[in-house]
């Protein structure tokens, strides 16, 4: 490689460098604000608990005092309806008549119909002198009243007097009276506890309103860290593709690198190779010879150029003669 693409290839290793430390340091500030947000949620959920329970006992105080002031009207309407009766019996023994407006409480008016009731079948019991269209005649409104009395008994029995003794007025009217006083002070008595328990709740609403304003600071935070979470991700992942066109240059010059490498030592040994070395050729001598049967060798190997080496001790022959002896005769 030469000295340039070594220049270029240091100059991106440092840039490389210092965008892994640029990194490090962004997911290090990542994680801070996802951190943050994460403390913010659970302080969040945790003081939104709170507000939770406290709201419903709120609901329940609230509830509960609902209920005492139904309750406190209830016997209101009934020392309503007494005072009525009173004023209803005190015109009865005035003397005086009810004008076409007034309308008769349900306890006076079930009185009379009861004594009605009773008169008229007092009558058909002792009067012998009764003919039979008038025994008829009697016993069909007496029906009709019997009707009366029923649809009467359920409204007066919310009062408990079913039974108003017309012929003492005073002593009805007292007891009317005794009646109404006393749905009075239950009134009373309902409408204290339920101030109470009010008085109770006060405190509670200042401290649902502190935690529903916190419960929103603490989200607000959250919202706040996971924004800068987010934005500071959305960097780290732009420099992450630079970091990666960096990293796949750099692998795309060092692959560049081995390639001119290798190209060079094949090119060095494809020179320092004989013909004999040569495997190519061999190969390609070796399917002629299957082909043809024989080969026809031209040129040189290496080992033609040795010169023999001369042997410094020379043999001579020796000669042998054969020796005669005497002639035998």
């Amino acid at each position: 490689m030469d000295v340039g693409n070594e220049d270029q290839e240091e100059d991106l290793r440092n840039r490389l460098n210092g965008m892994e430390t640029k990194l490090k340091r962004m997911r290090n500030q990542r994680n801070t604000f996802t951190e943050t947000a994460r403390r913010a949620a659970d302080s969040r959920n945790s003081i939104q608990n709170q507000g939770k329970e406290l709201r419903e006992k709120i609901t329940e105080h609230l509830e509960e005092q609902k209920a005492i002031r139904i309750k406190a009207k209830e016997h209101q309407a009934r020392r309503d309806a007494l005072q009525s009766q009173i004023r209803e019996l005190i015109n009865q023994k005035r003397g005086k008549r009810e004008s076409s407006n007034d309308t008769k409480s349900s306890i006076v008016e079930l009185s009379e119909t009861v004594g009605e009731i009773e008169r008229i079948e007092r009558q058909l019991m002792t009067d012998g002198t009764i003919s039979l269209k008038k025994e008829n005649s009697l016993l069909k409104f007496l029906k009709k009243l019997i009707i009366k009395k029923d649809e009467l008994i359920p409204l007066a029995s919310e009062f408990n007097l079913l039974n108003i003794d017309l012929g003492d007025m005073e002593g009805s009217i007292q007891l009317l009276k005794a009646e109404a006083d006393n749905e009075h002070k239950i009134m009373i008595d309902l409408h204290s506890n339920a101030d109470e328990i009010w008085d109770s709740i006060k405190p509670m609403f200042e401290e649902r309103d502190f935690i529903q304003a916190e419960g929103d600071r603490l989200h607000q935070s959250f919202l706040e860290g996971r924004k800068n979470a987010d934005e500071v991700h959305a960097s780290i992942v732009e420099l992450m593709k630079e970091v990666n066109e960096i990293r796949d240059k750099m692998k795309a010059e060092i692959e560049e690198g081995r390639l001119v490498i290798e190209n060079h030592n094949r090119s060095v040994r494809e020179s320092l190779t004989t013909p004999d070395q040569d495997e190519n050729l061999a190969n390609t001598l070796s399917e002629k010879l299957m082909q043809q049967g024989s080969l026809t060798f031209g040129g040189t190997l290496r080992d033609d150029f040795k010169i023999p080496v001369k042997s410094k001790s020379k043999k001579h022959s020796r000669k042998l003669r054969t020796t005669r002896g005497p002639k035998r005769n």
